[in-house]
């Protein structure tokens, strides 16, 4: 069942599929580590391919551990908006 803050997600996830512009590195892995939080919680799962990005990656999912995904919905809604106006 979907409620309003899906809702909500998954517009903050379209608006920042669409960003034109380059966003910092910080920001970027923030987008990313919500997202991933919001969708597997702490489900995690690491590409083992030796990339250097990937393990950035994963380490801003990592730090987001016991956030609840409703929590990390919230947090990508919020941060999206910040950037977005």
């Amino acid at each position: 069942m979907i409620n309003d803050l899906d809702i909500e997600f998954n517009k903050a996830y379209e608006k920042a599929s669409r960003i034109k512009e380059k966003l910092p590195p910080d920001i970027m892995l923030k987008l990313y580590a919500y997202y991933k939080q919001a969708v597997k919680g702490d489900q995690f799962s690491f590409n083992t391919d030796d990339n250097l990005r990937n393990a950035f990656k994963f380490n801003a999912w990592m730090q987001l551990k016991g956030m609840s995904e409703d929590d990390a919905k919230r947090e990508y809604i919020n941060l999206v908006n910040s950037i977005i106006k």
